[in-house]
C-alpha cells in the first residue's frame, strides 16, 4: 500500500469543471458494485485526507487535444488533493502531476469489450499503476469474472495472479491497496491479505458500530451496578464498624461501673 505522504502539486479547483461524461443505459449490477467499491475503500482510508476515491469523471492526460475520452468507473490516487480533483470534475494527469495508482472498470453490456481492449491499452499509456476489471455477470461482459494488471517498467501491463478458493471465491492481490479484491458470487469485496478477514461493507460497519455501542452501554451499566454494590458494601462495613465501636464503648462503661 502506498504510504508516502505528498503535498498537493497545485490547487486547480478554481478552473472550470470538466463536462460530465455521457452516460449509457443504467445497469443496476454495475452501479451497485461501483458504490460498494467507493463505500468500502472510503471507510478503509477514512484516516487519510490525501486519498482520492471517485468515479464518474474523465481521466485525461492533458485538458484537451487528445482523441478519445475515458471516464473510469473508479479511480484511486494517493498523495493528492481530492477536493480539487472532485471540483475539477475529472482527473487531468498534467494538472495533478502524476497518474492515479489504480483504475477499476465494472463490466456492463454496453461497455464490456472496451474495458479489456481499448481502455486497457490507454490506461497503460497513461501510466496507471494497476488496472482492475470486475464483471458481476461472471464473464459475459468481460473476458473473465475478474482480472488485474500491473504496469511494467516497459510501460505495458502484465497480468496479476487471480486465485480461486475451494468455495469458488476468486481473488487477486493489489500491491497498491495492500488488499485482496474478491469476486464473491458476483459481489465485489475486499479482504485483508494478512488476516483473511473481509473489510466490512457500510451496512456491516453500521451493525458493528451499533453492537459496539450496545456493549459499551452494557459495560457502563455493569460498572454502575458494581459501583453501587461496592458503595453498599462500604456503607455496611462502616455500619458494622460503628456497631462494634458502640459495643466496645458500652462494655468499657460497664466495666468501670463494676470496678
Amino acid at each position: 500500500m502506498t504510504t508516502e505522504r505528498r503535498l498537493p502539486i497545485a490547487d486547480y479547483s478554481h478552473l472550470e469543471p470538466l463536462p460530465d461524461p455521457p452516460r449509457g443505459e443504467p445497469d443496476m449490477r454495475q452501479s451497485d458494485r461501483i458504490l460498494a467499491f467507493h463505500a468500502i475503500l472510503s471507510l478503509h482510508f477514512a484516516h487519510r485526507d490525501d486519498v482520492l476515491i471517485c468515479g464518474d469523471g474523465y481521466l485525461r492526460r492533458i485538458t484537451r487535444g487528445e482523441p478519445g475520452d475515458f471516464a473510469p468507473d473508479m479511480v484511486v490516487a494517493f498523495g493528492v488533493n481530492p477536493q480539487a480533483i472532485v471540483a475539477r470534475n475529472g482527473y487531468v494527469i498534467s494538472e495533478v502531476g502524476k497518474p492515479p495508482e489504480l483504475v477499476l472498470e465494472v463490466g456492463s453490456y454496453s461497455t464490456g469489450p472496451r474495458d479489456y481492449t481499448i481502455k486497457r491499452q490507454r490506461y497503460a499509456e497513461y501510466g496507471v499503476g494497476e488496472y482492475w476489471r470486475f464483471d458481476p455477470s461472471g464473464g459475459r461482459f468481460h473476458d473473465a469474472p475478474m482480472a488485474g494488471d500491473i504496469l511494467t517498467v516497459e510501460g505495458g501491463y502484465a497480468p496479476l495472479p487471480v486465485n480461486r478458493d475451494p468455495d469458488g471465491l476468486l481473488w487477486g492481490y493489489s500491491p497498491v491497496l495492500d488488499l485482496e479484491l474478491c469476486w464473491d458470487n458476483g459481489q465485489l469485496r475486499f479482504r485483508n491479505p494478512h488476516t483473511k478477514e473481509f473489510l466490512p461493507t457500510p451496512e456491516e460497519a453500521r451493525f458493528l458500530l451499533l453492537d459496539a455501542d450496545a456493549r459499551a452501554d452494557n459495560a457502563e451499566a455493569r460498572a454502575d451496578d458494581a459501583e453501587a454494590r461496592a458503595e453498599a458494601e462500604r456503607r455496611a462495613r462502616l455500619e458494622a464498624e460503628e456497631q462494634v465501636r458502640l459495643l466496645q464503648a458500652e462494655l468499657e462503661r460497664r466495666n468501670r461501673q463494676d470496678g
